[in-house]
């Protein structure tokens, strides 16, 4: 019968170190061209909500699923599915926003850990929402960050984030009141905004530092400037057909003459070697997460296999998932 994992039983049987090596796993997949990505398709309506449908087929984890949500001026609803590719079962059916947080952070996790320093240890954000507290978990696991520095525009949103992270990292986490502050003399930046206008500056980007650039997934939304984009010596994305869609960042770069979508990689690739990451100390390297489905997939994979060990859930009436 398959299994309702609702919010809380998903932060039971998740950590975050558990999702990164999952999420990496899927990379690689799609990089041995194992598995198949579908970009996310949006269904507006005059009302403003919006139906966001993403889905994919991962067969070396024996699962293929897919995630919908609802976004309002109210907020979003998450839910996903998973199926088994031998026999096309309904597997799970799962509350999906924390997990949605934490394949986040672990896809940009992977990204640090092939495009970052190897001592990068001081981390910039933008940014201070949910997004942005599993960016700084994840990122602190593939690399010895020591300092965070992080700015939002509102000063009691970035004060409480810092106190938080503190007692998560137990490393020095300060709140800065600037944007331009928090990237000055750091090693790693993370944009984890809903901005629609950049609010990094490539002229303040300084050589050999590493960018996870989370927020610009529609059309429509830019955190980076042409200068940032154009000054990266390499440019990763998850899904090269998605990014092409969604990625404003690139989509404005690539229009302003200040970027060109065949200088742009897969993470995949690289986490396989068919693509080289950071080449040398100097270069700035930039990941464009869109967030795509095969992240999901493996990591809705990664809960239900864990939620049966530990007996997590409740299971539904099969007859609910037949057709009349």
């Amino acid at each position: 019968m398959p299994l309702l994992l609702r919010e809380a039983d998903v932060a039971r049987v998740l950590k975050m170190d558990d999702v990164i090596r999952a999420v990496e796993d899927a990379f690689r997949h799609l990089g041995q061209h194992k598995g198949v990505n579908r970009p996310r398709q949006r269904s507006t309506t005059t009302t403003g909500t919006v139906l966001h449908v993403m889905s994919a087929a991962l067969p070396p984890l024996g699962a293929m699923g897919l995630k919908a949500y609802t976004s309002t001026s109210g907020g979003a609803r998450f839910l996903g599915m998973l199926y088994s590719v031998d026999t096309g079962e309904l597997l799970a059916m799962m509350e999906v926003d924390l997990l949605g947080q934490l394949r986040t952070g672990a896809a940009s996790a992977v990204a640090t850990k092939y495009l970052a320093r190897a001592d990068a240890g001081a981390l910039g954000v933008l940014g201070t929402g949910k997004q942005a507290r599993t960016q700084v978990i994840a990122i602190s696991r593939v690399r010895p960050i020591a300092l965070v520095k992080c700015y939002s525009r509102t000063a009691a949103h970035r004060e409480a984030f810092a106190d938080e992270m503190v007692e998560e990292l137990g490393g020095e986490v300060v709140a800065v009141d600037s944007a331009r502050d928090a990237v000055d003399a750091v090693d790693i930046i993370v944009t984890a905004t809903t901005a629609k206008d950049p609010v990094l500056l490539g002229e303040w980007v300084a050589p050999g530092v590493h960018i996870n650039a989370i927020g610009s997934n529609a059309a429509t939304r830019r955190e980076l400037d042409g200068e940032a984009v154009a000054r990266s010596d390499r440019i990763v994305v998850d899904d090269l057909e998605q990014a092409q869609q969604e990625s404003g960042d690139l989509i404005a770069a690539v229009q302003g003459g200040r970027g060109s979508w065949d200088r742009i990689v897969e993470l995949g690739s690289i986490v396989v070697a068919e693509a080289a990451g950071r080449t040398s100390a100097e270069q700035i390297t930039l990941f464009e997460s869109q967030g795509i489905a095969a992240e999901d997939v493996a990591t809705m994979k990664l809960a239900y296999d864990r939620a049966i060990q530990i007996g997590v859930g409740e299971q539904l009436q099969k007859d609910m998932t037949r057709g009349a």
